[in-house]
């Protein structure tokens, strides 16, 4: 529906004609058959991007034309590896559909975009988390909380014992202030780690 009304602005009132796809193979297919675009904007999170691996792909597709990423607020160790790859930019899910447009025609102008929210954030002590960084438990444990593993399996996984692992769980939610697994994945991935 995001991208139906994103699409939908972008034509209308922003005055570009706008391609969508909804996984990363189906973009990859469409920049060959019918690319290079003047610009290519991917989900960091779309499926079947995997990541950094899927923008150098596109930028290998795109030939000469500029690729850029939106996510939400990705970790500033994530952003510098979006722009040694050779993004043209990184747009925030947050970002309005008039500065969109703006950061699209930016791009396309041949500029690289980075937003002074990110530039910011890139200055400030680092910071991954809300209350602290996460303990290197609970990072594994995060890792099997994004391929939906049950608290059993990691337990089982980690040589822990199950309620030392519910332990973590309830640790990474009160840091990332959140209330479920979904909820603290999709932080995670909007963070760049997982």
């Amino acid at each position: 529906m995001i991208l139906e009304m994103f699409s939908m602005f972008l034509s209308e009132l922003g005055g570009m004609t706008v391609t969508t796809a909804e996984s990363f193979d189906e973009a990859a297919d469409l920049i060959q058959q019918e690319g290079p675009f003047d610009v290519v904007l991917l989900d960091l999170n779309m499926p079947g991007m995997n990541g950094v691996a899927g923008l150098r792909r596109a930028i290998r597709l795109n030939d000469t034309k500029p690729v850029a990423i939106i996510t939400g607020t990705p970790t500033p160790r994530m952003q510098e590896e979006i722009m040694k790859t050779g993004a043209a930019g990184i747009v925030l899910k947050t970002t309005p559909a008039r500065s969109l447009a703006n950061a699209i025609r930016f791009i396309h102008c041949g500029e690289r975009y980075l937003p002074m929210e990110l530039m910011r954030l890139q200055a400030e002590p680092s910071r991954v988390v809300k209350n602290g960084q996460l303990s290197d438990k609970e990072m594994e444990v995060l890792v099997f909380l994004a391929e939906g593993k049950p608290n059993k399996e990691i337990a089982k996984e980690l040589q822990l014992a199950e309620p030392t692992v519910k332990m973590h769980v309830t640790s990474i939610y009160r840091k990332f202030n959140v209330q479920n697994r979904t909820q603290a994945v999709v932080i995670a991935r909007d963070m760049g780690l997982v």
